[in-house]
């Protein structure tokens, strides 16, 4: 009998542990990227909330490395347990399938969707002198001298760099290609005159826009920018194919439990509603995501078919 209270007191003990709800210890959020980026940045502003929403650490871990990939490969290996979650980007989730010959993991098939956290638009932009201030204008000038119009194209592979692309196919136009590694020594090279156009995720030529150093075209955008309203989507040019965002999702390993899962969602979803996060992401040019997992898994099975068929059609290839 003595045996068997003892057996019983231990379960009392244990069952407690057991029973305690998710999160009952401190989660890790993977950032691929290093600190004071996009990406980083709306990551410490969801964490800091999610905190204070789950009334648990959430702690930034950032690993950088290979474009991403480094990072986004230790999510894909991680436990899945809900206690190691990370931020998913178009490079290493997206693109990378199509662009390198083989990943440490499966973008398709490694992740367990949770909710895209925010998107970033990505503005056509000219040096000032260049003759155009419409898509209408610009393509008629890239036509009317095949070759002597440039580009600036920033990262291989980048959402800007295959932006660039679709548009040059979507126009039927002969533009000169000009890589660059980063959007700002780009943007620069195009305010000097060096290079006559770009494609740039807003935050970081929206100073110049409104200085009037660059001239925004259009922005590849399903909707015109809060930011700049005046500035008309591709769509409304007439190229409603070139589409494409800077975008940040969160994400867990495969197999993260269906009721976790929810409860990130839904925590998540709430902190991104709160129009506070919205005046935040506003301030650095971003705007908040929304939507279910299964949305958001949907919406990455459709850019990773949509940035395949691009890279195809313009055989681009990794450094």
């Amino acid at each position: 009998m003595k045996t068997i209270a003892a057996i019983v007191l231990l379960w009392a003990c244990i069952m407690p542990v057991h029973a305690q709800p998710y999160p009952n210890k401190p989660i890790r959020l993977i950032v691929p990227y290093p600190a004071g980026g996009g990406t980083d940045i709306a990551a410490r502003w969801i964490a800091q909330k999610l905190s204070e929403a789950l009334n648990q650490s959430v702690v930034i871990d950032n690993r950088p490395g290979a474009n991403g990939n480094i990072g986004t490969d230790m999510i894909a290996k991680a436990p899945a347990d809900g206690y190691t979650i990370g931020m998913a980007t178009p490079g290493p989730v997206t693109v990378g399938r199509s662009l390198y010959a083989k990943l440490p993991y499966d973008p398709e098939k490694d992740f367990t969707p949770i909710i895209l956290a925010n998107d970033s638009p990505i503005v056509l932009v000219v040096n000032p002198r260049v003759a155009a201030k419409s898509m209408q204008e610009l393509v008629a000038l890239a036509k009317a001298q095949p070759g002597k119009l440039t580009a600036a194209l920033v990262s291989t592979g980048s959402v800007p760099h295959l932006l660039t692309e679709m548009m040059k196919g979507a126009a039927g136009v002969d533009i000169f290609d000009v890589p660059y590694k980063g959007g700002s020594p780009a943007a620069t090279d195009v305010m000097g005159g060096q290079v006559d156009m770009l494609f740039s995720v807003l935050p970081l030529v929206l100073p110049f826009i409104q200085s009037g150093k660059l001239r925004a075209i259009a922005v590849a955008s399903e909707q015109r920018s809060a930011l700049i309203p005046d500035v008309p989507t591709m769509r409304e040019a007439g190229y409603p194919p070139v589409v494409g965002s800077a975008w940040n999702g969160i994400v867990g390993p495969a197999g993260v439990p269906p009721d976790v899962v929810a409860r990130l969602n839904g925590e998540i979803a709430r902190v991104l509603e709160a129009p506070e996060t919205r005046q935040h992401f506003a301030a650095t040019g971003m705007e908040p995501g929304r939507g279910s997992p299964q949305r958001f898994a949907e919406f990455l099975h459709a850019e990773t078919e949509k940035w395949a068929a691009v890279i195809k059609a313009a055989n681009i290839q990794a450094e």
